[in-house]
């Protein structure tokens, strides 16, 4: 069975995102699964990568228990809302925090890819949006699905990375919200 760490990456703890993570995770349960779940907003770390690769910057406490779920993972569920086409500062923040040459990838000598060290895990981004998606896809391009899926995650081996949108979440009414919900927690029963 796998082992799933769900990341919620919405800086406000009373979001309709809280909601889908733990939603995730109480489906996950009911299965059996072992599943841990991670609000960002509950932990302390700074999101700036102070001197880049340059320098490693020591990381806190809570960014170590957080790697160290992170490398027993299997399955990485990260929710999050989409903020100017992509997400939060505080996602992007742990993010460049923690997926770190050594950690997450390692450079190769004489080669423009990376070893992948986070090959073999699968991943799942739920993303919740006020912009259409048909509008999202035609006109942006998918900007923070293709960073999250393509750039973060697939450069450091996970795959595949699913998407689950859920939108317009500004104007959605509370039955809307509840269907939303159970198609969540059917993945996280799923493990997907």
């Amino acid at each position: 069975m796998k082992n799933t760490l769900v990341i919620n990456g919405h800086p406000d703890q009373e979001s309709f995102c809280r909601a889908l993570a733990e939603t995730y995770q109480a489906g996950a349960h009911e299965t059996g699964a072992k599943c841990e779940l991670l609000h960002l907003s509950d932990i302390e770390f700074s999101p700036i990568l102070k001197h880049g690769y340059r320098k490693r910057t020591e990381l806190e406490p809570d960014l170590l228990q957080a790697w160290e779920a992170i490398k027993k993972a299997d399955h990485l569920v990260f929710v999050y809302p989409n903020w100017w086409g992509t997400y939060p500062a505080l996602l992007k923040g742990f993010i460049d925090r923690l997926f770190l040459p050594g950690f997450a990838f390692e450079y190769q000598e004489n080669s423009p890819f990376p070893k992948k060290l986070l090959a073999g895990k699968t991943a799942r981004l739920i993303v919740t949006t006020d912009t259409p998606d048909w509008y999202y896809s035609l006109v942006f391009r998918k900007p923070g699905h293709n960073s999250m899926k393509r750039s973060v995650l697939g450069f450091c081996g996970v795959k595949p990375v699913k998407v689950s949108t859920f939108g317009a979440i500004r104007d959605s009414k509370d039955s809307q919200r509840i269907t939303w919900l159970n198609q969540v927690k059917k993945l996280g029963k799923q493990l997907k």
